[in-house]
């Protein structure tokens, strides 16, 4: 577990620290275009779901609910990484559903290199929910690739409380 500057409310686990060879992977599918780290990265990711589900701290049926991300960000890199990963590292779990119910409006800018309280900000307010209902019932996951002051997960809790979600913990693939 982690803990965040900015708590979300809920317990953040992350898969490992934002350095070396994590770091260079997470920035390749991301900036880069590197489709082909997907599968390993979504296969760590299905391996902390796992523990968190075997350790009791999420039950099925589970909902993950990928970070939102910029539309402008998402277009430069063919899609949204993190709903990508989401959606290999739990394919073959019939339990458990990935719902895209999150987004970044038009006005959020890059994140990277912005300090704390720019970051902050720059997300508060700025993460809205999309048309993609959540199943009734059961638990949500809030999964994202890095957390880093804690602010959009805080943001991602917050707005997926006021359409009725449950949310129990974030994931993230690191800790910067």
């Amino acid at each position: 577990m982690v803990t965040p500057r900015i708590d979300p409310g809920v317990p953040v686990f992350a898969l490992g620290r934002y350095a070396g060879s994590r770091r260079q992977a997470i920035v390749a599918m991301k900036d880069r275009g590197r489709t082909d780290l997907t599968q390993p990265l979504a296969g760590a990711l299905a391996v902390g779901i796992h523990r968190l589900l075997s350790w009791g701290l999420l039950d099925v049926p589970l909902t993950v609910v990928p970070a939102p991300t910029r539309r402008a960000a998402a277009r430069r890199r063919g899609g949204d990484p993190v709903t990508r990963m989401a959606t290999v590292a739990t394919a073959r779990h019939p339990d458990i559903a990935v719902v895209p119910a999150l987004r970044m409006t038009a006005l959020a800018r890059d994140s990277a290199g912005l300090g704390s309280a720019e970051r902050e900000r720059n997300i508060v307010g700025r993460v809205v929910s999309t048309r993609h209902r959540l199943p009734p019932g059961g638990e949500v996951l809030l999964v994202d690739d890095i957390v880093t002051t804690g602010v959009t997960a805080r943001e991602s809790v917050r707005v997926l409380h006021t359409v009725g979600a449950r949310v129990v913990a974030v994931l993230t693939m690191a800790a910067a």
